[in-house]
């Protein structure tokens, strides 16, 4: 069985990586992995690879810096040959991205299998590019791999045990690659012997909804200021974030470093008392490291980590966000529960995988 996994990001092939090492234990399925360089990273270079341990893409489409509809074209123009060309029986997509549709789009109209991990999430905000790509990827796949029981009741509530595809809830593959890289982080990782403080908040602030709105971005930067006079902010800020705050002539506060990488931000993940984010992903790893969280946006798509009492929602407000600080810091949360499969997620996925060759 031949499967062409469609990767365009970074996280998208930390994941993949879980999932590949997976796969490799079953002989009778060749991966091929196709890189569309949908976010080009220059750090993503034969180093990135050997440390990550993730098996280098066959295929790079290089499309990247153009706007959406050029982007997803080109990628489905040149994912739709290496399926011809490769003769292959799968196509393995992962999450939100203009990659996943364009993956599964080509699949489809080749009449190809799609399998969709990280599927079934949804924010219910159709602003978001995100939301448009898995609510599209979901409806024309054939196997959707959900992380967690709310994605499968989503699933369920948009009529898809109507339709012909099957749902399985198989724990998120996040957290697997997550545990696999914490056995290694502590040795790859300087971030800590850098940094000036013992105690610290970790915070990320990267979204379009926070960074392009002046009044919230304006209140973000005051709370973190107010916040970081009683307990240290570490802020790793992305250069796009970086320059529209200081465009905004806004004075921000905070202990500012560069953009780590995967093994640095499981270190600060490690030591940190507290997780302040817009980001998606880091809710989730902040529960996988037993910390909690505050998540400065309107809604999320990981729903049972505010269910469960380690994630609170507190938008873009300035006392909001300060509140759910002084909550969240000293909330005595349960890390125990079994939310997303405690790291047996690619081996479900590949026995799965391995049922359809």
């Amino acid at each position: 069985m031949k499967i062409l996994t469609v990767v365009g990001a970074r996280p998208q092939f930390v994941k993949a990586a879980a999932l590949s090492r997976a796969l490799a234990k079953y002989p009778e399925i060749e991966e091929i992995i196709v890189h569309t360089g949908q976010h080009f990273d220059e750090n993503m270079s034969d180093v990135f690879f050997e440390e990550m341990q993730i098996p280098k893409p066959k295929y790079n489409l290089d499309v990247n810096s153009v706007g959406h509809g050029a982007m997803t074209g080109r990628m489905l123009e040149g994912i739709e040959k290496l399926i011809i060309d490769e003769k292959i029986d799968l196509v393995l997509v992962y999450g939100d991205t203009n990659s996943t549709i364009a993956g599964a789009l080509a699949a489809k109209k080749l009449h190809v299998k799609i399998a969709h991990v990280e599927a079934g999430l949804r924010s219910f905000n159709m602003e978001m590019p995100e939301e448009i790509n898995r609510i599209l990827t979901d409806r024309i796949s054939d196997v959707l791999y959900c992380p967690t029981d709310t994605a499968v009741n989503n699933l369920q509530n948009e009529g898809y045990n109507n339709f012909d595809c099957k749902i399985e809830k198989c724990g998120d593959v996040m957290q697997d690659a997550a545990y696999f890289y914490a056995k290694s982080s502590e040795t790859r990782s300087t971030v800590i012997e850098r940094l000036e403080h013992e105690s610290f908040i970790l915070c990320t602030m990267h979204r379009a909804e926070n960074t392009d709105d002046i009044n919230r971005l304006t209140a973000i930067v005051n709370a973190l200021n107010q916040i970081h006079t009683v307990t240290p902010v570490v802020l790793p800020i992305h250069p796009r974030t970086k320059k529209i705050i200081q465009k905004s002539n806004l004075n921000l506060k905070v202990t500012i470093i560069d953009p780590v990488g995967y093994f640095d931000m499981i270190e600060l993940l490690k030591h940190c008392k507290l997780v302040m984010t817009d980001s998606g992903g880091l809710q989730k790893e902040a529960f996988f490291f037993k910390k909690n969280c505050v998540t400065m946006r309107d809604q999320t798509e990981w729903v049972e980590l505010i269910e469960n009492n380690v994630n609170v929602l507190v938008g873009a407000e300035r006392d909001k966000i300060i509140n759910g600080y002084s909550h969240m810091l000293k909330a005595q949360s349960n890390f125990e529960i079994d939310l997303y499969g405690k790291g047996h997620a690619a081996e479900k996925i590949a026995l799965s995988i391995s049922k359809m060759s």
